[in-house]
């Protein structure tokens, strides 16, 4: 072969390389582009236009969008490119626009529920986390470690209250990371955990590199023997992958084309091409499946765990969304009662007037009477006030904006009743304790979360160990290029005639021949060999696998504090029950004698031994004991939901689909026991909860 062949041969494998590069350049660019622009924020205006987002009933919210990455097939730049998640739906439900009747909302307890599963911000913060922790089981998939997820109760909402654990709320997001380990909790707050920890593992992700370099160097010579000019052009590729049983793959390939003006030189171009394939496996720290799939596994558990924290964060606002409800209800009979007290007040005071003008009621009591006015008048104004405060609680609760100036001004009417069995259901308080014991949220969390110690402990165990390494590799080295004549003149005089212009010796080697070389064994590089690394004293390891132990210790004996603290919730909330369907049935006996004391007092107003103003007195006195008989009844329906909550069966007991809560799209109406609906007739403002 010629050396010009040759010499066109390999130029044309460089340009082959540098179209590559150039290609690559060309399309990773404009999705670097596109990422910038989708990145960087707009120049802001001197006025920012209102969001006009599309109602929710049309795009509910798909956990399952986000819940795998790209790959490259069919877009090969898909895992390069950035993904847009959209911004979150700022529009209220249409659901919310079926209950408003001229200028009024009309909800029921299920109707409120319903609104609060599809516009709660609550709920739908949460409702993230689903996704987060997916993203944590792609990082981990490739041989990254975790960033953890929120397992904590969102509960920005104001109003109502949540009882038992769920009221362990953090500061915005509430709760704290998984991954931070929840057994390593100090008198100054959490601290490092070892969750996680262990050998070092390499990327399950295939990793491909490349270099292409050219360069080109001016040599000072100061000796016979070398050259002033040298130009090198370097095409260097490697691919390495880790793989889960702690082996370790790396294949390198890799070529060189040197021009030098060097007479003693053999092939000037010289063509250098070698490769190397080489297999690591770990014998000791981080051998098998243990150490290596940790992040998985965890990664996994935690994406339960965002399952369970989920359904305790829907526990959780259903139950203040039921507590909300009974305090709106409590708030417009308490407006009732405190506008009775003020008519009747209204009228002592009207009557003393009276009494004084004709001289049979001393001045005094009428200026007595007036304070008694002004300080029901007082009392009403606070009801009031309280009653439109419920109303936005209520309303803030249910939707997700009140940009709305209907929905912002609307009153919000409830429209179901409470209703108490004749006789209260009794369940053995063991049966309530099992049922909390396998259905609380809490519990699962804490036992996944040990889990997830027991999982980091044993490659923490691993990481305890030397590192013992065994590789072996089998690799090739080329060489090819045009015969340099001067460097065969001087090996082999015979080769060249004094006075002639062409040179015969040993031919050049093309590019492609160098290639084969790597392969047929003419210049092989094959070995064996293992690498030890022990550390003498090993304090750092021994410190976390010991610190580990004592974290999995804690996280049992949490585990045991939790279930002793849902007995404690269990019985509590039973007394409750208990303590409340009693004051109900005070409340109706007191009820009773108001309305029998009253009857009697009216049949002596007719028959002209008593007064209108002993009348009225009764029939305020029957009218707070109504008061009094409604809020009892609140209060044991509020025992009620607190006691499903504690059993953790309060969604079952509703029927509410975790699904919809998932979508943010309700297909399910909830069902709450012992509530009734008024007629459609009754619901009116002035009578609805009389």
């Amino acid at each position: 072969m010629q050396p010009s062949t040759v010499l066109n041969a390999f130029q044309q494998a460089a340009a082959v390389l540098s179209l590559a590069a150039v290609l690559l350049v060309v399309i990773m660019v404009p999705a670097g582009w596109a990422q910038n622009a989708s990145s960087v924020p707009s120049a802001p205006s001197a006025q920012m236009p209102v969001q006009r987002a599309v109602p929710s009933s049309s795009q509910p919210f798909d956990v399952q969008v986000y819940a795998k990455p790209r790959s490259h097939f069919p877009d090969p730049i898909g895992p390069y490119t950035a993904r847009r998640v959209e911004q979150p739906n700022l529009a209220n439900t249409p659901r919310i626009d079926q209950f408003m009747r001229n200028g009024k909302l009309y909800i029921s307890m299920n109707d409120a529920i319903a609104l609060a599963l599809e516009n709660n911000l609550d709920i739908a913060i949460a409702r993230y986390n689903l996704n987060i922790a997916d993203t944590d089981i792609w990082r981990a998939k490739a041989g990254s470690s975790i960033l953890g997820v929120n397992s904590g109760v969102v509960q920005n909402t104001p109003g109502g209250g949540v009882g038992g654990l769920g009221t362990q709320v953090g500061s915005g997001q509430g709760g704290t990371s998984v991954a931070a380990g929840g057994a390593g909790a100090g008198a100054g707050g959490l601290v490092g955990s070892t969750l996680g920890s262990g050998p070092v593992i390499t990327s399950f992700d295939p990793i491909l590199t490349g270099t292409l370099q050219f360069d080109r160097q001016e040599i000072n010579c100061n000796s016979p023997f070398c050259g002033t000019s040298q130009n090198t052009t370097t095409g260097n590729f490697a691919y390495t992958q880790g793989f889960q049983w702690g082996t370790n793959m790396t294949v390198g390939f890799n070529n060189t084309r040197i021009t030098s003006n060097n007479a003693f030189n053999a092939f000037t171009p010289a063509l250098n091409s070698s490769f190397q394939f080489k297999l690591t496996q770990h014998l000791l720290q981080g051998f098998g499946f243990t150490p290596n799939n940790r992040f998985i596994r965890i990664a996994k558990n935690n994406r339960e765990i965002s399952d369970v924290a989920f359904r305790l964060q829907i526990t959780s606002t259903v139950d203040q969304i039921e507590n909300m409800y009974w305090d709106l209800v409590y708030a417009y009979e308490n407006v009732r009662v405190q506008k009775e007290q003020l008519t009747f007040a209204q009228k002592t005071l009207s009557d003393n007037q009276k009494q004084v003008e004709i001289g049979t009621l001393a001045p005094i009591e009428v200026v007595r009477a007036q304070s008694t006015v002004a300080s029901n008048q007082q009392t009403l104004t606070l009801a009031l006030t309280n009653l439109e405060l419920q109303q936005l609680l209520m309303k803030n609760a249910l939707s997700r904006t009140l940009v709305d100036p209907a929905l912002a001004d609307a009153e919000v009417i409830p429209t179901s009743t409470m209703e108490l069995s004749e006789q209260e259901a009794v369940v053995p308080t063991q049966d309530l304790v099992n049922d909390a014991l396998s259905h609380r949220p809490e519990l699962a969390e804490a036992r996944i979360n040990l889990s997830n110690t027991d999982i980091s402990n044993k490659a923490i165990r691993s990481a305890l160990l030397p590192s013992l390494d065994l590789f072996a590799y089998y690799g090739g080295a080329g060489l090819g290029g045009n015969s340099n004549p001067f460097y065969i003149c001087a090996q082999e005089p015979a080769f060249c005639t004094p006075g002639a212009t062409t040179f015969t010796g040993p031919p050049s080697v093309s590019y492609g021949s160098a290639l084969n070389q790597l392969i047929n064994s003419t210049a092989p590089d094959k070995g064996l060999g293992v690498n030890l690394n022990i550390p003498i004293r090993n304090r750092a390891a021994q410190a976390t696998q010991v610190r580990s132990e004592f974290e999995y210790r804690q996280a049992q004996l949490r585990i045991q504090q939790i279930e002793n603290q849902v007995r404690i919730e269990v019985r509590s909330a039973q007394f409750g029950v208990q303590q409340n369907r009693a004051s109900v049935a005070s409340a109706q006996a007191a009820v009773d004698l108001a309305r029998q004391s009253l009857d009697a007092e009216q049949k002596k107003y007719k028959l002209g031994a008593s007064t209108s103003t002993l009348v009225l007195q009764n029939q305020a006195a029957m009218t707070q004991a109504e008061v009094t008989l409604v809020s009892a009844k609140a209060l044991y329906e509020k025992a009620e939901v607190e006691l499903d909550r504690a059993i953790g069966l309060l969604l079952d007991h509703a029927g509410i689909l975790i699904a919809d809560a998932e979508r943010g799209q309700v297909t399910h109406t909830p069902n709450i026991p012992h509530v009734a609906e008024r007629p459609a007739g009754q619901l009116t403002p002035a009578n609805v909860q009389q």
